[in-house]
């Protein structure tokens, strides 16, 4: 399904534009695949790096990766089943300190993030093209099922050049 970038909110945008592939399920899958390979190549010395005062350790961005594909993919859920309730928003800082992240592994990280994204790729496979097509409102703007995917792969994408451009790469 192509995607009109016109219509997508601005603050996801730059998300969805990281995605090079235009099946949905595809750029799931790669971008889960890429980020996997990514994280297995950290070490451990540098989980808890953080490239400036104030920024999240890279235990903190991979967990802020995994919350907010959770939230990404109840979103489509409920859209994908025609729920017309608005959504809230979400404060990312306020859930990066709550995540645990100090506590947990790399590798711990890691396999939960590959259940997830196997668990969101089921649950994007299940939608019918009606489903996929549906759209809902979640922290005041429009939003539609397939746009959410696409958010989904791209927002790992976004995090994982970040955490390579600016926590190992220092």
């Amino acid at each position: 399904m192509l995607l009109n970038l016109e219509t997508i909110p601005h603050s996801y945008k730059n998300y969805v534009k990281q995605v090079e592939e235009t099946d949905l399920l595809q750029a799931l899958r790669i971008s889960g695949h890429r980020a996997l390979e990514f994280v297995h190549t950290i070490s451990d010395q540098k989980k808890d790096f953080k490239y400036a005062p104030g920024k999240w350790t890279i235990r903190e961005v991979l967990c802020h990766m995994i919350d907010a594909e959770r939230i990404f993919a109840y979103r489509a859920l409920r859209f994908a089943r025609n729920d017309k309730t608005a959504l809230a928003g979400w404060e990312e800082n306020d859930y990066a300190p709550q995540a645990n992240a100090s506590d947990r592994s790399l590798q711990k990280i890691a396999a939960e993030m590959a259940h997830l994204r196997s668990a969101t790729i089921d649950m994007f496979e299940g939608f019918t093209p009606e489903m996929l097509s549906r759209k809902g409102m979640a922290n005041n703007n429009e939003l539609g099922v397939v746009v959410l995917g696409f958010t989904i792969a791209g927002h790992e994408t976004h995090h994982c050049h970040i955490l390579k451009e600016r926590y190992l790469n220092s």
